[in-house]
């Protein structure tokens, strides 16, 4: 008999079922009318029917149909071809409904019928994240009316709630959150987006949600876009499968919640027992954090020792065992599985857990070689044949954060990157590839997997020291990232030039990997190796303002791409600290750039025994001053008061919580916002402020283009880029007219509208290898040879008293101003390795290696 939750759906008759944003909701009695058609076209024998489960009220329908006509449902990753031929070939679905050119289709298998299924069995899900080569898991539709009704005892599920399903329908989570609503009444609304999707917490606001799920990289995704600060009045339960939430992830949702009468739920599941096995009462989740709770009702947990006996008594520690009604008939590798009855009465997880005194269980590793990624169980031997059938020779080890696949062979780590992405449903963040002359082995002839981890070990590398010396004072953890170090776009390029130094080549991504991460990349050529546009930009640019400044040569719009590059960097990589407030991380890059600054005007003071005031108060670029009275710093250190003075315009607003919420949401309207009040004062600001031909050197003459920056940094999309790209192919050539229409002007924002294209469209660059250490370097050292480049031809050179034709001196001033640059960033990262190393001599750092539990 089909579960509860699909048989008697018309009896919640004009309730809302389904709401989907920007269609009217499904009502209980649209869906019971839409399934029982469906279900009409399926009477007869029972079969097993595919399903795409997406996240569209015609799935659901769907699979809600097939039950009520006493199929087998087999539920399949939304738009994934490979999956669904996998599927195809190993159990021979009678029917598949999907979409077909954006219209919903039952089509028939076209193949014989296999043997035909149980009678109890329901649905055929894939251990989550299988790599095609793990096993089916069979659930009887008692497991499915039990597991329901279990989640909604406890979580005390009513008709007036409304779960947010951002979960995907063919993992077993995001399936028990609908089962479990639809068994009580309850609503659901489906968003097929991702939660950063621009707009998502004020559609989730608008819809009226009372219960939000996810899995702990969800709650990652949810910290980026500020759902604690955002307005969800509705919003009273939340709750976290699919792996591990860091203790003081639950603290802060469990307070937040309960500081509006809410609760926050710690579960804990498998798909072999139809999602759910354990829960956390919501009142221990401050003094247990760590702990899975108990089991939900109707099911019970124990722990088996190694020879296989129950352990009794309080700190037992053991495989945790589970028993209930929502266990699992058994697995299926074929067609011919999914006739035999139900072979399985508890369910040994490959958990290892401890019984605390008070009876709650706490999960302390893993039994078998199985990754839980991102709410994705990973088999690792199965991996290992997946990647075996393409020629990938492998072993694998890993935790619960990352994979290492080392394999022996003539292809490339990326080749095995991209096939491991392809066969484990992983990202490229989660997969480390290694190749080795040969893997390690037992004498038994099997991989010597504890080798593996034990090569993963990171040392205190030369990555990690960079990591020191960049971010001195911070102290970075092994745990911690660029990203998650509010790394700025001066470090993002300084470190890039270690990371070319020590690897070989920037690695895709790295500035979201922790440094454990980095510190088992292995060092390589990577002949041809793509390099960020902005770091290319970055160090054409200086270029081209030593090179038009010694002469006079029209290579016009270095510094004006500076300025872009200012505010591309902020939109990347200091927005976070914006949005969170914490301006001391915003103000700290700033800091760095001071200290050279006020070096050289102490310089410039020594030799006019004045104090240039205007430039001590950061003002000299107004205009109210003159470097020949010694007021300020000559008109080349513009670049520095203005840079100061944008940051401190664009904090303003983010004192305002409301904005930082705004911006946390989608940064891109901002941006434009942004962009239209810094062209107003752009046009209107020489006007009220009339300085003549210094104008070009105040804020209002420039801030646009930082403005322009932060949008390209947020154009997302396709469209945002389109039209990012028409606004400055607006704006340009308007300022290009208003700033002088001579042909200066013209080159100088023509350059620019190719600067922007080039950055929207062009993300990164491949450069042969040898030419990526001097772009690296240029980029790393481009604000001191700005700031110095000058000494050069003013200062040195008639010093040591060099003459000659005109076309040496410029080479000679063109090529000294960079080397000076090169060498002053030299020595200041020479200075900061003392610093750190002495700083942290005599320390260990613990880490935690790869494979460990």
């Amino acid at each position: 008999m089909p579960p509860d939750f699909a048989r008697d759906l018309a009896r919640f008759g004009s309730r809302p079922a389904l709401l989907v944003p920007g269609h009217a909701p499904w009502t209980y009695r649209d869906l019971a009318e839409r399934a029982e058609s469906i279900a009409d076209r399926l009477r007869g024998p029972k079969r097993l029917v595919a399903i795409e489960a997406a996240s569209d009220p015609q799935a659901v329908a769907a699979y809600l149909g097939v039950l009520r006509a006493g199929h087998a449902v087999a539920l399949l990753p939304d738009g994934d071809a490979a999956a669904r031929e996998r599927v195809a070939a190993r159990f021979s679905p009678d029917a598949c409904f999907r979409r077909v050119e954006g219209r919903w289709r039952l089509l028939p298998s076209g193949v014989p019928a296999g043997p035909e299924p149980h009678p109890d069995l329901a649905l055929l899900l894939q251990t989550s994240g299988s790599t095609g080569h793990g096993k089916g898991v069979r659930l009887a539709e008692t497991a499915l009316q039990a597991n329901a009704g279990a989640i909604a005892d406890y979580l005390d599920l009513g008709p007036e709630d409304r779960a947010a399903l951002i979960l995907p329908l063919h993992y077993s989570y995001g399936l028990s959150v609908l089962n479990s609503h639809l068994a009580v009444g309850a609503s659901l609304w489906l968003h097929p987006r991702s939660v950063q999707a621009p707009g998502f917490l004020d559609a989730m606001a608008e819809s009226g949600c009372t219960s939000l799920a996810g899995v702990p990289h969800t709650y990652d995704l949810l910290e980026s876009i500020g759902l604690r600060d955002h307005p969800l009045p509705d919003l009273r339960l939340m709750t976290v499968a699919g792996g591990r939430l860091a203790p003081e992830q639950v603290r802060r949702y469990h307070q937040h919640l309960a500081s509006k009468g809410g609760r926050f739920f710690v579960m804990y599941g498998q798909t072999e027992a139809t999602a759910r096995i354990a829960y956390l009462p919501p009142h221990l989740a401050d003094s247990h954090p760590d702990s899975i709770g108990v089991a939900i009702p109707g099911g019970a947990l124990s722990l088996r020792g190694p020879n296989g006996k129950r352990l009794d008594g309080a700190e037992a520690q053991g495989e945790l065992i589970y028993t209930g009604p929502n266990v699992m008939m058994g697995y299926a590798e074929a067609r011919s599985d999914l006739s035999r009855p139900a072979e399985v009465t508890e369910l040994a997880t490959g958990d290892l857990a401890r019984r605390d005194p008070d009876g709650l269980y706490r999960v302390v590793g893993r039994l078998r070689r199985m990754s839980k990624i991102a709410g994705q169980r990973i088999g690792h031997d199965a991996l290992e044949a997946a990647l075996a059938e393409r020629g990938i020779v492998a072993a694998v080890v890993g935790d619960d954060r990352r994979l290492l696949v080392a394999f022996a062979g003539d292809q490339s780590p990326a080749e095995v990157t991209d096939q491991t992405m392809q066969v484990s449903g992983l990202t490229a963040r989660h997969i480390l590839a290694q190749r080795l002359p040969e893997l390690p082995r037992l004498p038994s002839g099997k991989p010597d997997y504890a080798a593996l981890r034990a090569g993963l070990a990171p040392r205190d590398s030369d990555v990690a020291t960079a990591f020191r010396e960049v971010f001195h004072p911070t102290r970075p953890r092994p745990e911690d990232s660029f990203a998650s170090l509010g790394g700025d776009s001066l470090r993002h390029v300084e470190l890039s030039l270690e990371l070319q130094r020590h690897l070989g080549h920037v690695p895709v991504g790295w500035e979201r990997m922790t440094l454990a991460e980095l510190g088992t990349l292995s060092p390589g050529q990577a002949k041809g190796a793509s390099l960020g546009s902005d770091i290319v930009l970055r160090a054409l640019a200086i270029l081209a303002v030593v090179l038009q400044h010694q002469t006079g040569w029209p290579v016009y719009g270095g510094a004006a791409a500076m300025v872009v590059l200012i505010g591309l960097g902020i939109g990347r990589f200091q927005r976070a600290a914006l949005v969170e407030g914490d301006f001391p991380r915003f103000f700290r890059p700033l800091l760095r750039v001071l200290g050279a600054y006020y070096l050289i005007l102490a310089g410039y003071a020594l030799a006019w025994d004045e104090v240039p005031w205007a430039s001590v108060a950061l003002l000299g670029n107004w205009g109210f001053a003159d470097p020949a009275r010694h007021e300020m710093l000559p008109y080349l250190y513009w670049f520095v008061e203005a840079y100061t003075q944008m940051l401190l315009v664009l904090a303003v607003p983010f004192l305002w919580p409301g904005v930082r919420r705004a911006v946390a949401r989608d940064p891109f309207p901002f941006g434009l916002a942004l962009l239209g009040v810094a062209m107003a004062a752009r046009l209107v600001g020489p006007d009220l402020w009339d300085v003549g031909g210094r104008r070009i050197f105040t804020l209002p003459w420039v801030f646009f283009l930082c403005a322009l920056g932060w949008c390209i940094a947020a154009a997302d999309t396709l469209r945002r880029r389109l039209v990012v790209l028409a606004a400055a192919a607006v704006i340009l050539p308007l300022v290009a007219y208003l700033g002088g229409n001579w042909y200066g002007s013209w080159i100088k924002y023509s350059a620019l509208l190719g600067v922007t294209a080039w950055l929207l469209f062009v993300p990164r660059l491949r450069l042969p290898w040898v030419a990526q250490r001097p772009v690296l370097a240029i980029a790393q050292a481009s604000f001191l040879i700005y700031l110095l480049h000058r000494l050069v031809p003013e200062v040195l050179m008639p010093a040591l008293g060099l003459s000659g034709p005109g076309w040496a001196i410029d080479t000679a001033a063109v090529l000294g101003g960079v080397g000076l640059g090169l060498l002053a960033g030299w020595l200041q990262r020479a200075g900061s390795r003392l610093i750190s190393d002495h700083r942290n001599r005599g320390m260990t750092r613990p880490y935690r290696p790869v494979g460990a539990a």
